[in-house]
């Protein structure tokens, strides 16, 4: 099985380089060489500190590390990017400060493994068997609060919406990329969920163990407006679609 891990990183001198290494040693000395090939693509989307440098740097080190400049900021453009060049049975992002535990990696190829149903398997911070520590309060009040929206207004199923750690069969992604509007920022994984339940594609909900990272270059009053914004345009979208299905449907 051939995976590959897509890191969407802006200015991220700071985390960069001990996330990439630790990954690839984690994968070097967990995974069995005869039954598994990886990649881990560094996607950086605009930064302006010395991101580019370390990222190029780790990129000719590793060769399991490729390093791909995106002029646009956003994680949703990173993501895209990373689907369009992906070759790979399994593909997905982690985010680089890794705050979902790497050992969760294996938990989740074995769920591709032993399932071939599994089209999608989405970590989350909040499921039963889940184990988070560090949680600033705030962001614990942001997290509920965008779930019990998304849960009211589009009936999502899934636990967590955006907890870093995504990973799809991969043509199952590029239909979603697709399908999906395009927008740069975090709502797009999202947006990707939220489409994924709606075509009906089986979503496996990982619990995971979960660190906060106090570093995190999040904005979160900027995060939140955005949120708002972009579940009022994906309600309507989604409502448009349902009418313009129905008439299809009767003529």
């Amino acid at each position: 099985m051939k995976f590959e891990i897509l890191f969407p990183v802006l200015n991220e001198h700071l985390r960069l380089e001990n996330g990439i290494r630790r990954t690839a040693a984690y994968l070097q000395e967990s995974m069995d060489a005869a039954e598994y090939s990886y990649r881990l693509l560094i996607l950086d989307n605009g930064s302006d500190d010395d991101t580019p440098e370390i990222g190029r740097k780790l990129a000719a080190e590793f060769p399991e590390v490729d390093y791909i400049r995106i002029e646009q900021r956003g994680v949703g453009i990173a993501f895209r990017t990373g689907v369009e060049h992906s070759r790979a049975d399994i593909v997905g992002y982690m985010d680089i400060d890794l705050s979902t535990d790497i050992n969760n990696l294996q938990k989740m190829l074995r769920i591709f493994e032993n399932d071939p149903s599994v089209d999608y398997v989405n970590a989350s911070r909040f499921a039963d068997r889940s184990v988070t520590t560090g949680r600033k309060w705030y962001r614990k009040i942001t997290s509920k609060g965008l779930l019990i929206l998304l849960h009211t207004v589009f009936h999502m199923q899934a636990t967590d919406a955006i907890c870093g750690f995504t990973f799809l069969r991969r043509e199952k992604a590029e239909q979603l990329v697709r399908e999906c509007y395009n927008d740069n920022g975090w709502f797009y994984m999202i947006e990707f969920l939220l489409r994924a339940e709606r075509d009906g594609m089986r979503i496996c909900d990982l619990p995971v163990e979960w660190t906060e990272d106090y570093n995190t270059t999040v904005n979160v009053g900027k995060t939140v407006r955005n949120y708002l914004k972009n579940i009022r345009r994906l309600k309507k979208a989604f409502d448009r679609e349902d009418r313009e299905k129905k008439i299809a449907e009767k003529n």
